[in-house]
């Protein structure tokens, strides 16, 4: 059965997305698209407001896949992002 995942990350680049996802066997197919054996990741990024002057970019990422899959993919994501923002 196919799962959806939406998160979002703030304070990483769409290069370490792409990198982070290919790192966890994917291939980029698209500018925002890295598809793995059982899943596909998309992602949007956007600036957003943090207080009065301080803007970080937030990285939206829509993982869909199978059940099995997506659950510990997206938690070995979550973890390298992290480390490289948030």
């Amino acid at each position: 059965m196919a799962t959806r995942i939406e998160r979002s990350f703030r304070g990483i680049s769409e290069r370490l997305v792409i990198r982070y996802l290919t790192n966890l066997g994917g291939e980029q197919v698209a500018a925002d698209t890295v598809e793995g054996e059982d899943w596909t990741a998309t992602f949007s990024s956007e600036q957003v407001g943090i207080g009065p002057s301080l803007k970080l970019t937030e990285i939206t990422i829509v993982f869909e896949g199978d059940d099995d899959t997506l659950e510990p993919l997206v938690e070995r994501f979550a973890q390298k992002a992290m480390r490289a923002g948030g």
